[in-house]
Formats: structure tokens, sequence, C-alpha cells
């Protein structure tokens, strides 16, 4: 959006404020000034899958089951529908003078932080561990949210600026060291890529980066000025107080408050910038400085339609929950959920009439759907109701079988209280359903996951023990078994390689439950494949708080995965016949060779040759394709803008020659396609 006209009006606006109303809008909870006609308005809004904190709305896939879908298209349009539920509600609220918090078009979503440790409890808000990936959907997610018209339909904010991703105790006062080119490769690149396109806000992170505040920081301001951003910037919440708090990089509240200013912050999530007054008194700051912040937000405001008509006012209550938005979020959880193994017991067809136990604390759980950050879905389906309306025929037994963590569900009851009864329903059954895995009160931010006192990230990546023992009985009874597992993460549930199948199930979002059921029956597929590598454990990987990327992520990750970046499989097989490089995109002729209809994702992978280059490679392109029983399909796969760059030390790109590998792959059983070229200086020469 050109914000040249809106910011034409900003700066009339602001140059009628006296000072102390200017100062006064760069708190998150903006005061009226009813004599120039400016509403209240609460900058602090959440909409990571779906509307969140303000009311009932569509709860939509977590964000990282989003990611395991490869499908920026669909990412677009489920964010076009979370804009349109905003929108509704925003209309709705206005017209009853409800401007509070969680009430107002300024969403700060998405995180586009990478996902570089398994034991990240925020990780789930990402899209995972690869900067290309990550930088698509992200891209995807502010065209939908913000739509294409003459005004904002929402403004998207891209969080947490920069180099953030735990732990989560620690956040308040921790300093995060990155090399030059770490942030180049990898934290910052898909910052740059929705900044230059055109995402209209941009938050800081809580941490140092490599000794000063992000919400404070020359050289990420420098790099947003670079990248020609011409949004807002906001703190975190409360985070410019840590700057005298915990950074204990100035003394007092105003200094805190001129330090942030004067480095690019706009908006205070907080209260700090109510000192703003004394810090111009004391001479911190200056009125141009606290004006020229004003603008910035204002700018934004009248491009939302502040004071106008606009092309969204029309937007009635109707499109929350609407039929429309719940179908896609049924279809959302069927291309993000990610099938890790299968021996063919799957699919078990629609009219299956044996006896099915549904066993596990996932099973019955709304919780298990969610995620954090979500909105009040008012028409959930849990995986034991999925899987009842799924199979008529069938005879449906259940049984919670443990708690989620603690070693007993009941109160005063012996430990393992509830395994004896899934023992018995797994010994009638002729397929055993085991529902496992955690929730966001066992993972997510620091204050909102009291998860055994490591404030939201995880210590391992096994199942609470009380889980594990659940599994360990289900599996010695011998049935035939599938394991659906509910998580945000990496997790070790100790059936790899024992059941029949393993179905990562995510946060699936309100319609999960009827998603999984379908998967299961065989009228949907499992469309998903792995945004993060799953690992066995995390004894072989570097210190929580080390942010070098060595041996970090499936691109230089030394260890052997227990399930590997990319991976998922498919109810019908593929075969990638031919790839032939045309300079910015493969064309790439993949058959289905399966026995019925399917989706898969065809996944570019480079790798070099050369010192600098990822150890194992880098993803470069990625493409979903559905094809028919029996049908050949011709495919473009674009590639990265930078597919043939190379990061030296310094953060700059390097010259390189030599051999580099493409390998063609679909994250399942079909052989990889191989092509390798040489490069001089940095251009692609002779193929073969």
């Amino acid at each position: 959006m050109d914000l040249k006209k809106y910011r034409a009006m900003a700066e009339k606006l602001v140059a009628e404020m006296t000072l102390e109303e200017a100062a006064g809008q760069l708190t998150y909870q903006a005061p009226a000034i009813g004599r120039l006609g400016v509403p209240a308005y609460n900058w602090w809004n959440e909409a990571l899958h779906g509307v969140a904190r303000a009311g009932t709305a569509t709860v939509f896939p977590q964000a990282i089951a989003l990611a395991a879908s490869f499908d920026p298209a669909m990412l677009e349009t489920v964010a076009d529908a979370i804009a349109a539920e905003g929108r509704a509600k925003y209309n709705a609220f206005a017209a009853e003078d409800d401007r509070t918090i969680y009430k107002g078009l300024t969403y700060w979503s998405p995180n586009v932080n990478i996902f570089r440790d398994p034991r990240w409890g925020r990780g789930q808000e990402t899209y995972g561990e690869d900067p290309y990936l990550t930088a698509e959907l992200g891209k995807a997610f502010v065209r939908g949210l913000q739509g294409k018209g003459e005004h904002y339909k929402a403004v998207a904010c891209a969080k947490h600026f920069a180099v953030h991703s735990g732990p989560e105790a620690l956040r308040h006062e921790f300093d995060a060291a990155a090399s030059p080119k770490d942030m180049a490769e990898t934290y910052l690149y898909a910052f740059e890529q929705l900044v230059r396109a055109g995402v209209g806000g941009v938050m800081g992170a809580y941490n140092r980066l490599n000794g000063e505040p992000c919400c404070a920081h020359t050289f990420l301001q420098k790099k947003l000025r670079e990248w020609g951003f011409e949004g807002y910037f906001t703190s975190d919440c409360w985070a410019i107080a840590d700057f005298h708090e915990h950074h204990k990089v100035t003394r007092t509240a105003p200094e805190s408050a001129a330090l942030a200013l004067k480095n690019g912050c706009d908006l205070n999530c907080g209260n700090v910038y109510l000192q703003l007054l004394i810090a111009l008194q004391e001479g911190l700051v200056t009125e141009e400085e606290i004006r020229r912040a004003c603008v910035h937000l204002m700018t934004i405001r009248y491009a939302l339609g502040m004071g106008q008509r606009t092309e969204y006012d029309a937007i009635g209550y109707g499109e929350v929950e609407s039929k429309a938005h719940l179908r896609l979020a049924r279809t959302a959880a069927e291309k993000a959920a990610v099938l890790l193994e299968n021996d063919g017991i799957l699919p078990l067809g629609k009219k299956f009439g044996g006896t099915i136990a549904v066993i596990g604390p996932a099973a019955a759980s709304e919780s298990a759907l969610y995620g954090n950050y979500c909105g009040t879905g008012s028409a959930c389906v849990t995986l034991l109701e999925g899987v009842r309306k799924e199979f008529p025929s069938a005879h449906i037994l259940y049984a919670k079988g443990s708690h989620l963590f603690k070693d007993a569900d009941e109160d005063v009851a012996a430990e393992g209280d509830k395994r004896s009864e899934a023992v018995i329903c797994a010994k009638q059954a002729d397929v055993v359903l085991l529902c496992v895995g955690l929730d966001a009160t066992m993972e997510g931010e620091e204050g909102c996951a009291p998860n055994f006192g490591v404030s939201g990230d995880k210590k391992d990546l096994n199942l609470p023990p009380c889980q594990m023992r659940l599994v360990e009985a289900v599996l010695a009874v011998g049935k035939p078994t599938v394991v659906v597992q509910t998580s945000g993460s990496s997790i070790v549930t100790g059936a790899e390689g024992r059941a029949n199948a393993v179905l990562q199930a995510w946060y699936p979002g309100e319609r999960g439950g009827e998603a999984i059921a379908r998967i299961l029956s065989g009228r949907a597929e499992a469309g998903g494949r792995l945004p993060v590598t799953f690992y066995k454990s995390c004894d072989d990987l570097p210190a929580f708080t080390d942010y070098s990327m060595q041996n970090r992520t499936y691109t230089n990750y030394a260890g052997e995965p227990l399930y590997a970046f990319g991976h998922g499989l498919s109810y019908t097989s593929f075969r990638i016949c031919d790839a032939v490089l045309k300079r910015r995109s493969l064309r790439v002729t993949v058959e289905n060779i399966g026995r019925r209809s399917g989706e898969t994702v065809l996944q570019v992978c480079r790798k070099i040759e050369n010192p600098l280059a990822e150890r194992n490679g880098r993803l470069v392109g990625f493409q979903r394709v559905a094809l028919k029983k029996g049908e050949k399909k011709c495919v473009k796969v674009p590639l990265s803008p930078d597919w043939l760059r190379l990061v030296g030390e310094d953060g700059g790109a390097a010259a390189w020659n030599g051999l580099m590998t493409l390998t063609v792959s679909d994250g399942g059983n079909a052989e990889p396609f191989v092509l390798r070229c040489m490069v001089a200086d940095g251009e692609e020469g002779e193929k073969k």
C-alpha cells in the first residue's frame, strides 16, 4: 500500500495536536482527542491463527500447523478470513463504543522468528525452522490480513525483531549473541522479506542482541530503513521497562523512554512512555521526535480508515464463525496434519465396523485443539467427537488413560489411576487410537504456560512420564495402534517405530477432531510436511542459550533425526520423473503412481560444496501439487530470489565457484531427483 496520502493526513493532524496530546498517543491505550475527532484506540490485538482474546471467533490451526501445509495460497486465504472476522468484530464493537484491548485492527501477528531449538515453548507460534519457508508463509499472511483495497483491511505486525527464540525464563534480561552471517542468513531474512512486501508493523523483541536491547537497537533500525520500512514500530509488552529493570542499560524510566523513542520505537506496549514529557524536560528527547512517532501511528490509523468511509464498513457479524470459515478451518487442519509413519493400517475406511478404542488425554480435550493466542471456538470438535461422527458403524470405546502431566488423574487417587481402564479398552478393540501430546498449558509463553516451572519452554522432548507409561501399557496389549500426537513442537512418545501409524495433528483448531477423523477414514489425506526437525532427544543439541546456527536445524544438524524436516507420507505414491532448471525455477515432472488421488509437496534443496555453505543444504523452493490417480504433470517450482547466494562471515554476499546440487524430493517415499551444475561467480553454468 502507498502510504503517502495517509502520511500527509497524519502530518496535518499531528501538527494540530498539543505536545501533550501527541505524546499521549504513543502508548498502546491511546486516549481520544475529542476536539480533533480522534477516537480512543487500543493497539494491542492478536490474530496468530484467528482473532484472539476477543470472544467467539474461528480458531484455525496453530501457526506451526499452518506452516506444515507448505501452502502460501491457503495461508493467505486463512488470513483473509481472519481479517474479515476482525473487521466484523471491530465494526460491531465500535458501534457499542467498545474500544478496549483486543478490539482494534492492528494485529500483532505473524511471528516470524526462527524455531531454532525444539525446547522453545513459543515455537508453535512460528512457521518453523527454515527462513525461506517462514518468509513465504509470512508474506502470504500479510497479504491476506492487510488486503488489497484502498485501506488496510487489518494491519499485520512482524515479530519479534530480532534473534529471539527463548529461553522464555530469561527473555527480560537475556543478551542473544549472533554472528553477522547467522543474522543475515537466518534470523533477519524473513523480516526483510515481510518489510519489502509491505507489512504495516514490526514489533521489537524483549532480549538484547549483541549488547543492545532490541526495542532500541541501532543496527536493527538501520536495517529497517535500508529495507524501506514505512510502517510503525512497537515494543513488546513492558519490554521498555526491562531497559532499566533487567537489562540495566539505563537507570530510570525517562531514560528508557528516551532510548527507545530516539532509536525508532513509535509505540510503547506498556506505560514507560508516560514518562516522555519528563524525558523532554530533562533534555533526553525532542518535540520533533515525539511528533515524528505520532505521525507514524496516525498514518496507520488513517490507512485503516479513521474518520473515513471504507470498503469494509459493511462487513457484518455474520462473518464470525461462518460456515465457510469453519470449512476452511477443517481443510487447513487436513493440509497441516503430517503422517509420520504408516504400515498400511491407514486409511481405515469410512465403513469400518469394528471396535475402536479411543484412548489418551488429548482425545476429549478442547485444549488440545487450540494452542496459544487463540480465540474461543463455539463449534469445537474434539478428536473423540470426530471419530464418533466419522465411523457410525463402529463401536467406540473411550478411556482417558492418564492425566496430561500428573501421576494421577483424580484427586486422592493412586498413581496411574486411569491406565488399567485404557488397557481394558485396548484389549476389546480391533484398532486403538492413542491420542497423546501437549497443550498450551505445557508449552507456550513465559507466564502463560506453567509447565513444571520452566516458564513455557520444555525441559526435554519426551511426553510427561504419566503419558509415556500409558503409551507403554497400551502398546504392550499388541493391538493395531494408531498414535495421534498433539503438540506445537518436536516430541518423543516412545511409540516411534512400534505403532502401526503415527499422525502429527499439531494444535489443529476448532474443527481439528473432524479433520483428523476424516484422515483416519480416508475421506481426506494428511497433507502436511514437517516444517521443523523432530529430534530423538535434545542431548546432542547446543545449549538452549547458544544462538549460533552450528548443529542447529536441518541445515546444520550433525545427528540423525527422528523425523527429518520436510518429511510426510501420503496415502498414494508419487514418482519424480524429471527436473529442468530454468534460471529462477525448476520444471518438475511428477506422476501419481498410487491407487488414489492425492497431494504432495515438491521440495528443492540446494547444497553447495563450499565451507561457507550449510552442512546439509537449504530449502530454496517448494510447491504443493495435486494429482489424480495415474496423472502426470509438469509443475513449475519457483526458486528463492537468492537461491545462488552464499553469505560470508561478515553477513554480505560472498563470491563463489564450484559444484551445486539441487535435490527434488516430496518428503515421502518418492525417489529424489538430483541435478548438478557448475557455478562461476555466483552464476549457474553447465548442468548435468
